[in-house]
């Protein structure tokens, strides 16, 4: 297949351009600077622009940038980069993918759990309905702005990414090096759960949605056995073999993170439903594998 992907330098979209290289899939990169070679093209999400030609002959386009949840405190400014970068990103490949004489089979456009409201211990799936609050509006609208390529007669996929379990970056790759040093411990009360996935699994589950004629819309990808913070917590401590006995207390969150600590202590304890109905299988459906799978991923 050709498939154009945003976000390219991510964690997530490394490693999925990682994985079709290596099964012979040729990719274009989407970037927001010159383009450096043949296998890059210009995108400008903030004027609506797509290079012409970038999208031509693509068979898919998987679509993952937009500015991080937890890059910055949430200003009314940052806020702003949030939801600009995701609805009009969004907005700009839908539209670019719709006004193609000849559109790719099908688009995959990024979202998250957080377009869920907190739920304590309930279980939600895809049939759960959106939250209130910034995230989930923001969640909300960035999966409707796919809007152009569906009605276009493109096969739309929206993936619900629960928190990615890698070294790399997210999460995960901020807290292992307070972890590695015995400085490690439970959020808040660490009742909240934790809806993971493993790197791994996430890219195996794009591959799956794109390679899946008969799949669309949402689909949640987080592992089948959601933990809590708290069981997050001892199994970074059992696979690190260091303490975790020294937790970050609720107010001192919020002291420390403002509006972005009420995510942080949020509870979804996420489904993949949909996802495992068609045949997905998991190599890592729990939080121990899925650490462990974490400390090896490149």
């Amino acid at each position: 297949m050709r498939v154009a992907v945003t976000g390219s330098s991510g964690v997530i979209g490394g490693a999925l351009v990682r994985s079709l290289e290596a099964d012979g899939h040729r990719v274009v990169r989407l970037v927001r600077r010159a383009p450096r070679g043949e296998d890059e093209a210009r995108w400008d999400p903030s004027r609506q622009y797509v290079a012409p030609g970038a999208l031509e002959g693509c068979d898919a386009v998987v679509h993952l940038a937009g500015a991080g949840i937890g890059d910055h405190r949430w200003t009314a400014a940052y806020k702003k980069e949030i939801r600009d970068s995701r609805v009009h990103g969004t907005g700009t490949i839908a539209e670019a993918v719709a006004s193609l004489a000849e559109p790719p089979r099908v688009l995959v456009s990024a979202g998250a759990i957080g377009i869920y409201p907190d739920a304590g211990d309930a279980v939600i799936d895809e049939d759960t309905p959106p939250g209130r609050g910034f995230l989930s509006d923001v969640c909300r609208d960035w999966e409707e702005a796919t809007g152009a390529a569906a009605e276009a007669g493109v096969r739309t996929v929206v993936i619900r990414t629960g928190l990615v379990m890698s070294r790399q970056g997210g999460a995960l790759g901020s807290l292992l090096p307070l972890f590695r040093a015995g400085l490690g411990g439970r959020i808040g009360d660490g009742a909240q759960y934790w809806s993971f996935i493993a790197l791994s699994d996430h890219v195996a589950a794009v591959r799956h949605l794109l390679d899946s004629p008969g799949l669309s819309g949402p689909f949640n990808l987080t592992a089948p056995r959601p933990a809590t913070n708290r069981e997050v917590t001892e199994a970074l401590g059992r696979v690190l073999k260091r303490p975790t006995l020294l937790p970050a207390p609720a107010p001192a969150l919020r002291l420390a993170l403002g509006e972005m600590a009420g995510e942080v202590l949020a509870s979804r304890r996420v489904l993949p439903r949909r996802l495992e109905a068609s045949g997905f299988s998991f190599a890592y459906p729990d939080a121990e594998s899925a650490v462990r799978a974490a400390l090896t991923d490149s």
